[in-house]
């Protein structure tokens, strides 16, 4: 044990499945549980929708609500969970509190979007029109779509965090950055406690298309992250979310009495040439690099289940080490920038109640007995980048 443990105080989860942290380990820990599913709006795409939120539990102003796109009043309300939870809504606390964030660019504004594809129909002088919705169009602080630092922005005004502030952005890497960061700067001392997440909104088409432009969405019936190889399309089912955690050094949260979910140990991240073949070598190798124990461990995995990358981490981890497979996105929907935190809330919820999560695809994910002492947990992009944490006991 040292002072400067990376501990786990605080969680904020919002998924299809509901929200808190409270809430997530309830639906998971119960065999069998269902995923929550939305295949109608965006036929032949599935999606895991948002649950109903009163945003005014954690966003009181309605102009701050008014102002925010629905993906970053969903960070800002898991932010300020993950703040209740760690008992942390403390002015001094907060004017002290550092932050990092994992965003991706923000909704677009399809109207203006579908102003501009139409005018552009009829006219010649598309500079001249570009220039005119420009001015006209847009709020001076946007583009055609949001900055990703605004969420950072606005959890800032709502809940008062004022401490350093950096954001990362690009897919699950952002989040597996966010979180390696966060821990580096506790364990180093240059912070004593951060608020560190993400937060992505699937249901809004420029989402979809996104991903879609790159033929990774699965098509038509769902199934499992595991199962979805042989099937139409991509293999990624999406999902909206997000997940907030509130980080401390051991010696910072024991001061102020509070207990810990679980504590970081290590964080390993990489970035391999994937057009090499080398992706199994190299999830295998970040693995390795966090010297996680012999005996067999349960891994909650965030593979998206787009085919490449989730083939190549399902062999890497068994080629790695002895691992029961937890894949959460068969029930929440792939998270994007949020994955990761997710990821390590969900290992240190199994750490902090003492029991393992049952198989969530009995097909293809083993039993596990006993309560867990540390706990795998992953994010292997479907594009790029590979991290790894290992959340052990507090």
């Amino acid at each position: 044990m040292s002072a400067r443990d990376v501990v786990i105080t605080g969680i904020g989860l919002v998924s299809s499945l509901g929200e808190g942290a409270e809430r997530h380990w309830h639906v998971l820990s119960t065999p069998g549980a269902k995923p929550v599913l939305d295949a109608e709006r965006f036929q032949p795409y599935t999606i895991h929708p948002l649950p109903e939120i009163d945003w005014g539990l954690q966003i009181a102003k309605r102009g701050d609500q008014r102002q925010m796109e629905t993906w970053q009043r969903l960070g800002t309300y898991a932010a300020g969970v993950a703040l209740d939870d760690a008992d942390a809504k403390d002015e001094a606390l907060l004017a002290t509190m550092d932050m990092v964030v994992a965003a991706g660019g923000g909704e677009r504004d399809s109207a203006v979007d579908q102003a501009i594809l139409d005018a552009a129909r009829t006219r010649n002088d598309r500079d001249l029109l570009l220039n005119e919705k420009l001015t006209t169009e847009l709020r001076p602080t946007l583009f055609l779509a949001q900055l990703s630092n605004l969420l950072a922005g606005n959890i800032s005004i709502v809940h008062k965090v004022t401490g350093s502030s950096r954001t990362f952005m690009g897919e699950e890497g952002a989040g597996v950055s966010a979180i390696e960061t966060a821990a580096a700067r506790i364990r180093s001392g240059q912070s004593t406690h951060m608020l560190v997440g993400g937060a992505f909104q699937t249901e809004h088409p420029d989402m979809l298309l996104g991903y879609e432009l790159d033929g990774l969405l699965h098509r038509k019936r769902w199934k499992s992250v595991w199962q979805r190889a042989a099937n139409d399309g991509g293999g990624v089912i999406t999902g909206s979310g997000a997940a907030f955690l509130v980080l401390e050094s051991r010696e910072h949260a024991e001061a102020r009495g509070r207990n810990a979910y679980a504590a970081i140990s290590n964080v390993a991240s990489g970035r391999a040439r994937r057009s090499d073949g080398n992706l199994v070598e190299a999830i295998s190798g970040v693995v390795r690099a966090l010297g996680a124990p012999g005996q067999r461990l349960m891994a909650i995995s965030g593979a998206s289940g787009a085919h490449a990358a989730t083939g190549a981490e399902r062999n890497a981890l068994q080629s790695a080490g002895d691992f029961a497979m937890r894949g959460f996105s068969t029930l929440t929907g792939h998270l994007k920038e949020a994955q990761f935190p997710f990821a390590i809330a969900l290992a240190a919820l199994a750490i902090h109640n003492g029991a393992p999560y049952p198989a969530f695809d009995a097909e293809n994910e083993s039993p596990l007995e006993g309560a867990p002492e540390a706990v795998l947990a992953t994010s292997i992009g479907y594009h790029r980048y590979e991290g790894a944490a290992l959340v052990v006991k507090a």
